[in-house]
């Protein structure tokens, strides 16, 4: 005999085994029950827009971080990313101590509140004017591309959401250039080790080409922001500079 179950039941049933098993899990298989629960949740972005307060803190209202690379470019994100993101740091699976206290479920909530932050993250435009690299050796970061980045991370840099892979077009070139020092040393613990393997042989002129070509990967008109634009769901919100955070994460 065969059951069928709604897709809302069956929601409700992968929430009340995470919540079952969540003592009994390694930090990998509690984020990736996170994500599989989060994701097949409808997203309300009236509440995103609330959850999203925290994250403007060091975001900023627009979403897009700091050319300096502090904080990364997170609006226009996929949600299946945002997701990923967000249940690794809450359940350790990727170090980022300035990070961890506002993934909390105390600041952050549970899994709708996840699915939620990440619909209203990924409608927000995104900075036209992101940080880029020196310039000086596109061509070569376009052919090291080519032959190893497009076939995850697609020819424009649009990612892909069914595997959580995250577009990167118009992300500042200081985030990248860190992040991907930190995938190569192993220190990003949530990384692909397909990717880890395969960088392990790009020189540092390799790696500064490609992430000066990636940075300047424009993403469509329609995702982009006008030049000075605001976030008006935060009319009164400061914006100004903050103290970078150590970097430690």
């Amino acid at each position: 005999m065969s059951i069928k179950l709604s897709h809302s039941v069956a929601v409700c049933l992968l929430l009340l085994l995470l919540s079952a098993g969540l003592h009994a899990q390694t930090p990998a298989e509690q984020a990736r029950a996170e994500v599989e629960a989060a994701i097949h949740l409808t997203p309300d972005v009236e509440r995103g827009k609330k959850a999203f307060m925290v994250c403007a803190v060091c975001h900023r209202p627009e979403g897009w971080g700091f050319e300096d690379g502090t904080y990364p470019q997170i609006a226009g994100q996929l949600p299946a990313v945002i997701i990923k993101q967000l249940a690794d740091i809450r359940a350790r699976n990727r170090d980022n101590p300035t990070m961890l206290p506002f993934t909390s479920p105390q600041l952050l909530g549970g899994v709708q509140e996840i699915a939620d932050v990440a619909a209203y993250i990924s409608q927000l435009p995104m900075d036209p004017m992101n940080g880029v690299g020196p310039g000086v050796d596109l061509a070569w970061g376009e052919q090291v591309y080519r032959e190893n980045c497009v076939d995850c991370h697609g020819d424009r840099g649009q990612g892909d959401a069914t595997d959580h892979i995250p577009l990167i077009y118009g992300q500042h070139y200081r985030y990248l250039y860190r992040q991907f020092e930190w995938i190569k040393m192993g220190k990003r613990r949530n990384s692909d080790q397909k990717m880890v393997k395969q960088i392990q042989r790009f020189s540092p002129r390799d790696i500064s080409a490609v992430l000066d070509y990636v940075s300047r990967l424009r993403p469509p008109a329609e995702k982009l922001a006008q030049p000075g634009w605001q976030n008006p769901d935060f009319p009164n919100y400061s914006r100004a500079p903050i103290p970078a955070p150590p970097r430690r994460w």
